[in-house]
C-alpha cells in the first residue's frame, strides 16, 4: 500500500505498516503534507503548515527505527493540531488576528507527549476564533469547511481538527473543548471525539475559553484511534494545577473487555427537540446498544438545564478576565460573535459565579449517585439538529449568535460543568448525507469503559471510517 493510501486506513493499521518497515515516516510525512496542500481550498483546515520542521522529524524518527529504537505505537505518525497549544518560536493565532499572543517559549505538554511518543506535527489547524463558537466560522482566516459538504459548517472551535482528520490528511487531531468543541465537529463530520475527565489531560500550554470548563482530547476516525491518542497524552502533570494523579490505564488493551458488562441507560434531556432524522438515528443506535448491553431505561438528572446555565456562567465570566485586557484595547479585531459573548462575563455579579463553583462538587456528586449509579453509561445525541448550513448557522448575522450557539450545544455543555468523560460516537446518516452522532457519558476517569463500548457499537453499527463519506464538496471560500 502506497503512503498515501495509508493516509485512509486507521491510525492503527498505519503505524503497524510503519513499525513492519512497508512505509516509512518520511514518505507517510511527505504524503500528508501533500494532501494538505491539495485539499486545503476544499476545507481549509492549516493556518500554518510545517513543512520543513516536520519533515525533519520525520528524518529522525526514521534514524531511530533504523538504528532499532522504537518509540510508542505512534512512532513515525503525522499529526496535526488545533491553533491554541504553544510551539517553542512559534505564535498561536488561536483563530483571531488580536495583537496579544506572544511566539511560545515551551511545547503543550500533549505536543510534548506526542513528540515522545514518536508523532510528527505537520501544522496549526484553523478554529473558531478565540476557540469560542460551535460552527467553525471565522471571519479573519476563513470559514473551517466540512469535509463531507463544504456548504455545511464543520462544527467548533476545534473546527480544522474534524475537518483535517475527516478529510483524510491526518489520522488524529488534538482539540479543546470547553462546551461542545471536540465533540461538534466529530458528530459533524462522521469521527470519534472524546472529552476525557477534567484533569485527565494536561492543559498546561493551551489556551483556553474557559479554565474551569476546558479539557484536552483527541478526534479520529476510530474508537481505538482514540485510545491510541489518548494513551499518550493522559498522565498527571505537576505544571497543570488541575492535573490529576490518577494511573494511566492501557486502553487499547483494555478495549476488548472494558465495557462487559455494562448497564447502559438513556439521559431524559425532554426540554430540548430532537430533529425527528435525529432522534430515529439515536432509537436505532440505542436498539443496538440494547441488543448487546440489556435494556436502556430512561434515567432523568433534573438539575442538567442547571448545569448548562453554571457552564455559561464559567465559559462568559472566565473568557472575559482573560480577554478583557484585548477587549479594550483591540475591540476592532473581534468579531461581533465573539465580543458580544465575551463582553457581558464583564457584568456578571461575582456571587453567580461563586455559587456555581461552590456548588460544583455536589452536583456532580449527585450525578455520579443519582444517574450514573443505575447506569454505566448513558446515551443521549451529540448535536439535537442535522448538521445546518453555513447560512443557516451564519453567527455574524444580526441577532443570531446566541441562538445558534444555544441550539448546537444544547446537550453537550452541561458535562464541561460536570466534568465527567463524554465520547461522541457517529451512528448514521441524515437525508442530506450527513452525519449524526451520539454522546456516551460515563463516570469520572471511566474513559476506557466509553472507548470500548463506542468500539463495539460501532462493529455492531457497521459503521466503517471514511467509506461512508461520499465525495468532498468544493466551495470556494
Amino acid at each position: 500500500m502506497s503512503a498515501d493510501a495509508l493516509l485512509d486506513v486507521p491510525l492503527t493499521e498505519a503505524a503497524a505498516a510503519v513499525r513492519a518497515g512497508a512505509v516509512t515516516s518520511e514518505q507517510l510525512t511527505r504524503a500528508a503534507l501533500q494532501r494538505a496542500d491539495h485539499r486545503r481550498a476544499r476545507v481549509n483546515a492549516f493556518v500554518r503548515v510545517r513543512a520543513d520542521e516536520a519533515l525533519a522529524e520525520a528524518r529522525a524518527l526514521d534514524r531511530e527505527a533504523a538504528a532499532g529504537r522504537w518509540r510508542d505505537p505512534l512512532h513515525g505518525i503525522p499529526l496535526a493540531h488545533k491553533d491554541c497549544f504553544e510551539r517553542p518560536g512559534d505564535t498561536i493565532t488561536l483563530g483571531s488576528r488580536v495583537p496579544g499572543p506572544v511566539p511560545g517559549q515551551r511545547r503543550a505538554k500533549t505536543l510534548e507527549r506526542l513528540a515522545a511518543a514518536g508523532a510528527v506535527d505537520i501544522g496549526a489547524l484553523n478554529l473558531s476564533e478565540m476557540v469560542a463558537g460551535p460552527t467553525g466560522q471565522n471571519p479573519h482566516f476563513g470559514d473551517c469547511l466540512n469535509a463531507w459538504d463544504a456548504d455545511r459548517i464543520s462544527g467548533g472551535s476545534s473546527s480544522g481538527s474534524g475537518s483535517a482528520v475527516a478529510a483524510g490528511i491526518v489520522h488524529g487531531s488534538l482539540g479543546s473543548d470547553a462546551g461542545g468543541s471536540i465533540r461538534l465537529p466529530a458528530s459533524m463530520q462522521g469521527l470519534f471525539g472524546l472529552k476525557p475527565t477534567y484533569g485527565r489531560v494536561s492543559r498546561s500550554g493551551c489556551f483556553p475559553r474557559a479554565f474551569s470548563l476546558e479539557c484536552v482530547g483527541p478526534l479520529a476516525r476510530t474508537a481505538r484511534d482514540c485510545a491510541l491518542l489518548l494513551q499518550a497524552i493522559a498522565g498527571h502533570d505537576g505544571t497543570d494545577a488541575t492535573s490529576l494523579p490518577a494511573p494511566v490505564p492501557d486502553y487499547l488493551a483494555a478495549l476488548p473487555d472494558a465495557a462487559e458488562g455494562s448497564r447502559i441507560g438513556v439521559l431524559a434531556a425532554d426540554r430540548v427537540a430532537l430533529h425527528p432524522e435525529v432522534e430515529a438515528a439515536f432509537a436505532h443506535a440505542v436498539g443496538v446498544a440494547s441488543a448487546r448491553y440489556g435494556a436502556a431505561p430512561r434515567v432523568a438528572f433534573e438539575t442538567l438545564d442547571a448545569c448548562y446555565a453554571m457552564a455559561d456562567v464559567f465559559s462568559k465570566v472566565e473568557a472575559a478576565t482573560l480577554h478583557g485586557p484585548w477587549m479594550r484595547a483591540h475591540p476592532q479585531f473581534y468579531s461581533q460573535a465573539v465580543y458580544s459573548r465575551t463582553e457581558p462575563g464583564l457584568h456578571v455579579p461575582a456571587v453567580r459565579y461563586l455559587e456555581a463553583l461552590t456548588v460544583r462538587a455536589r452536583i456532580l456528586a449527585d450525578f455520579v449517585h443519582g444517574p450514573l449509579g443505575r447506569a454505566d453509561v448513558l446515551m443521549l445525541p451529540t448535536l439535537p439538529v442535522r448538521v445546518p448550513t453555513r447560512t443557516e448557522a451564519d453567527v455574524e448575522s444580526p441577532g443570531s449568535v446566541f441562538g445558534v450557539v444555544a441550539s448546537l450545544t444544547a446537550l453537550t455543555r452541561p458535562f464541561n460543568y460536570l466534568g465527567v468523560p463524554v465520547l461522541s460516537m457517529p451512528i448514521g446518516l441524515d437525508c442530506n448525507g450527513m452525519p449524526i452522532g451520539m454522546q456516551l457519558v460515563g463516570r469520572p476517569l471511566g474513559e476506557a469503559r466509553l472507548l470500548a463500548m463506542a468500539d463495539a457499537l460501532s462493529n455492531d453499527l457497521g459503521w466503517t471510517p471514511l467509506t461512508q463519506r461520499r465525495p468532498i464538496q468544493a466551495t470556494p471560500l
